[in-house]
């Protein structure tokens, strides 16, 4: 695995060396996006296990190589628990992700022999790893030169078992004959993202 930590936006180099998927993830300050956390990091991985630490520009968080390749339709954006990752992302890049895989919906549709759908539990289970979350609750909002190689590899794990995770997933979903209604929940994850923006925190579905 290879990292390389990137301040405010990628190049027109990496942009174009993505070719038919990336895997994302994001820190923030907290869970509280947008009313009062910010976005702090966004990790990418490429098919070829390359990973990529972004630290956006605070100040006006421009982007416009991310945020291409963001709305590329052409490539595939897999993610963990995308209903945060993708309302950060929008919200700040001020953009729209468009064709993207969440492995946690997934893994709820198709893994019902089990309730444990944390990322940790899907790479325990696909890859053979164990990946240590001890590192989540730390400060991402410093400068990115400061933070620790653990750090830089808890944020690299967020991503970098995600391509072999959404394949395992999938061909499950085929197998059990529910890949359309897993597409028709990630579909419906654009209206819950703007739910969410607007303040509609609650299940909306719920008596």
């Amino acid at each position: 695995m290879k990292i390389t930590k990137i301040k405010e936006d990628i190049t027109t180099e990496i942009a174009s060396s993505f070719k038919n998927s990336i895997a994302i993830d994001t820190e923030a300050t907290g869970l509280q996006i947008p009313e009062r956390d910010k976005l702090s990091l966004i990790q990418i991985c490429d098919e070829k296990q390359n990973v990529y630490i972004i630290q956006p520009n605070k100040n006006n968080y421009k982007a416009p190589n991310l945020v291409s390749v963001l709305e590329n339709e052409k490539i595939l954006k897999i993610g963990h628990y995308l209903r945060f990752d993708k309302n950060a992302l929008e919200y700040f890049l001020k953009c729209k992700i468009k064709n993207f895989f969440d492995t946690k919906i997934a893994s709820k549709i198709v893994r019902t022999y089990t309730d444990a759908h944390g990322l940790k539990n899907l790479v325990q289970e696909f890859c053979n790893k164990s990946i240590d979350k001890r590192f989540g609750s730390s400060d991402w909002n410093k400068d990115i030169n400061e933070l620790t190689d653990k750090q830089l590899e808890y944020a690299a794990n967020d991503v970098i078992y995600l391509h072999k995770i959404k394949l395992e997933l999938e061909k499950m979903l085929i197998r059990e004959k529910r890949f359309d209604l897993f597409k028709n929940c990630v579909e419906f994850l654009n209206t819950r993202v703007e739910l969410d923006q607007k303040g509609f925190k609650e299940d909306i579905f719920e008596h």
